[in-house]
């Protein structure tokens, strides 16, 4: 294992503490906790929070700023943060008009997120939930009953964080997420497994010419392996398995993020955007929206995941409405 660390139980603190240094104009630290706040917080405003494990930097701490989260709860390497900090987030984030918190559906962090939300209601902060299940690449996996929450989060985060800045109220915003989030869906394709710094080997192994449709951002099993495709290949494979839960048809208006899973290249999630590109073209989807980046990762698997939305609404002009994030 190379990694450039120092001891792997303090990965955690002393990677907020360089993040916090490096963006000091964005966004501070909570005192003695876990918590990434934004230093503009304005008032009378939703505040929105989100949080997990870490290990799928930029998420989500790269995400607070304006028009993004209020705030990012962060756990050690693949691990729910606790109670206790998902409430110093909702504490951070309030600003008089409630808190909206964002979750991936993994059992740890839906049951410390709605602990800390009957916490946070005990304190007389109004508090509203949303579980993201994006991924459909199995129905219950490792850590999770039902779907996974990967990489369409951040649409969540962007969508959500929007409407909140336009001054939406919590009960508005709620109501939005909940017709969101079966809007987003979610397939990846792993090259390697990823290498927890504490274990100090990969979770899993795929022979030098295997991948393996379907792993989760945990290393979770997928639903098959076979030799590796050219990327067109690769990119029929998720896009079928997007049409067949989406069930589009022509004309039908959709946003596409590629997402690198931490050590997959922009220039090889750029020729997987471009065999995306003219699948998508061959059935006629008016797509009203592109990015292409490492936004949810698993430290360093190697593969890529790809999420469509489907846009209803004012959600292209969510999409585009100026933040000021780390990584957006």
């Amino acid at each position: 294992m190379k990694k450039i660390i120092n001891q792997p139980e303090e990965i955690l603190n002393q990677m907020l503490e360089g993040l916090t240094y490096a963006y000091s104009d964005l966004v501070e630290r909570v005192n003695e906790t876990d918590v990434i706040v934004r230093k503009d917080l304005g008032k009378g405003k939703v505040g929105l929070v989100s949080g997990g494990g870490s290990g799928h930097e930029p998420s989500h701490a790269g995400f607070v700023g304006r028009g993004m989260l209020s705030a990012a709860v962060c756990g050690e390497i693949f691990t729910s943060p606790t109670p206790d900090q998902v409430l110093e987030g909702i504490k951070a984030a309030d600003t008089g008009a409630g808190v909206m918190l964002i979750i991936k559906n993994y059992s740890g962090d839906v049951m410390n997120f709605e602990m800390a939300k009957d916490m946070a209601e005990m304190e007389g902060i109004e508090v509203e939930t949303i579980i993201v299940d994006d991924d459909i690449a199995v129905e219950d996996s490792t850590y999770t009953a039902g779907r996974r929450g990967v990489a369409g989060t951040v649409l969540v985060h962007k969508i959500l964080g929007a409407y909140a800045d336009q001054g939406k109220s919590l009960a508005e915003v709620k109501e939005i997420a909940d017709k969101l989030i079966p809007n987003i869906k979610t397939i990846g394709v792993a090259l390697t497994g990823a290498t927890v710094p504490a274990v100090g080997k990969p979770g899993f192994v795929l022979e030098d010419n295997e991948i393996e449709y379907g792993v989760g951002i945990h290393g979770e099993p997928g639903y098959r392996k076979e030799e590796l495709k050219p990327s067109k290949g690769l990119a029929k494979e998720l896009v079928e398995k997007l049409k067949a839960e989406f069930k589009w048809q022509a004309g039908d208006q959709f946003g596409v993020l590629v997402n690198g899973l931490g050590s997959t290249p922009l220039m090889e999630q750029f020729i997987f955007m471009n065999d995306v590109k003219e699948l998508l073209a061959e059935e006629n989807l008016t797509i009203e929206f592109k990015k292409v980046g490492d936004l949810m990762t698993a430290i360093d698997m190697s593969g890529l995941s790809l999420t469509m939305i489907k846009l209803e609404d004012e959600w292209t002009e969510q999409l585009n409405y100026p933040v000021t994030t780390i990584a957006w």
